[in-house]
């Protein structure tokens, strides 16, 4: 009994719960990233089964999860431009559409209303070469 160090042996059960805790959350961030889900502090505690001081307590977690978190809310904002953008130049087609058909419009106004100048100058010569 006297290679028995008690101190050493509570260390070493620190280090594999330790361990156990940061393979939990690792697995659990998988589960997370897998499923499309929104990783940050409070998403990922629930998902491990730890608490969220146990998160923070951890440098090497904290790093992780904010690097995830912060490059999840890039992808957010990026696709937000992008359908910005796709819904920018929807409008756009949109609009060039409606003014093709109004120039359309407005030609044949034009035109209807040259014919309608000539009847009535035609009426009007008519008129006066009678009197």
């Amino acid at each position: 009994m006297s290679n028995f160090d008690r101190e050493e042996q509570l260390k070493q059960l620190h280090e594999q719960r330790k361990q156990a805790t940061k393979d939990k959350v690792e697995e659990a961030i998988k589960r997370l990233t897998k499923s499309s889900k929104t990783i940050n502090f409070n998403s990922v505690a629930a998902e491990a089964g730890v608490s969220k001081a146990t998160l923070y307590n951890h440098h090497e977690l904290k790093e992780r999860i904010n690097f995830l978190r912060n490059q999840q809310e890039e992808a957010f904002i990026d696709s937000r431009i992008k359908r910005d953008e796709n819904n920018q130049n929807a409008v756009i087609a949109s609009l060039k559409r409606r003014i093709e058909k109004l120039e359309q419009k407005n030609k044949k106004l034009e035109e209807e209303n040259k014919r309608l100048r000539e009847k009535e100058n035609e009426k009007l010569s008519d008129y006066f070469s009678n009197l």
